[in-house]
């Protein structure tokens, strides 16, 4: 059996820069309060909790005089302001390409567009870019959601950074016949569609293919919703104890594919044990 990884694979640019950055005041304070999980990845946290981390829900669980982190997925400017009110320290670790999206957001509101954000409405990347929003804002999850309070209103549109080129482009094509004037910001990130693209190509060499990440991880989903659709006996899986040791049977070839919230340490670890098989 022979085993290949997609490249890329791993930690992309924007959460790896967050837990670095996370690791760092760790080193320096004995607990750190984040706002919501900084990596959907349940291993990884386990693992940076028993260096003092500490996950909260509200930034006003964040005790007075405490240390704070902003996580990558970013947050909205009143929760900057709350966070930084009760902190003596907060400490920003969100994407730059959150960031990007989170301006683009706040310039079409300004310029008077509906602004309309491809996007899981629940998930905190986008409840942060709506706030960024001053206008009349929706959470579109594909073409298919579009209705007709759209027509005659001027749009523009965004995308939250880990979706689908493909959604985001049959969004953006369904609009022209219903706006009059729309304006488009591709803010998906450029990490995402090379992994999305990766998985494609190891589905033209693998006879499997194991994507392995948080099941609570967006981009995760989305590796794993092309592994499923690309006719190739494929697995999604947080860790290698996941693994049953059937699975890899009569597979001369396994691809390994990573969301980019899965720390290297867990790709070694399947690696590994797959080699041992």
């Amino acid at each position: 059996m022979r085993v290949i990884t997609a490249e890329p694979t791993g930690l992309c640019f924007g959460v790896r820069r967050a837990i670095t950055t996370l690791e760092e005041e760790l080193k320096k304070f004995s607990r750190v309060y984040a706002l919501g999980s900084p990596i959907h990845n349940p291993q990884e946290i386990e693992r940076l909790s028993e260096m003092g981390l500490v996950v909260v829900d509200s930034p006003r669980d964040v005790p007075h005089g405490a240390i704070s982190f902003v996580r990558a997925h970013g947050v909205s400017p009143e929760t900057l302001r709350i966070l930084s009110e009760r902190s003596s320290r907060m400490v920003d670790g969100t994407c730059p390409f959150v960031k990007t999206a989170q301006e683009r957001a706040k310039t079409l509101s300004q310029e008077g567009y509906t602004v309309i954000i491809l996007g899981d409405a629940t998930h905190p990347e986008v409840k942060g870019i709506m706030g960024y929003v001053s206008g009349e804002a929706h959470v579109l999850a594909s073409a298919e959601d579009i209705s007709g309070e759209f027509v005659g209103k001027r749009c523009g549109l965004l995308s939250q950074t880990t979706q689908r080129v493909e959604t985001f482009s049959s969004l953006v094509s369904a609009f022209v016949s219903v706006s009059p004037e729309i304006k488009v910001y591709n803010t998906i990130c450029r990490a995402t569609l090379e992994r999305q693209q990766s998985v494609c190509r190891l589905a033209e060499e693998a006879d499997g293919i194991i994507v392995l990440g948080g099941r609570n991880s967006a981009n995760t989903r989305k590796l794993a919703e092309i592994a499923f659709s690309s006719g190739v006996p494929a697995l999604w899986i947080e860790h290698a104890g996941e693994l049953d040791g059937r699975w890899p049977e009569n597979k001369g070839t396994i691809g390994i594919a990573a969301g980019g919230s899965t720390p290297d340490w867990l790709i070694k670890e399947l690696i590994q044990k797959l080699k041992t098989m």
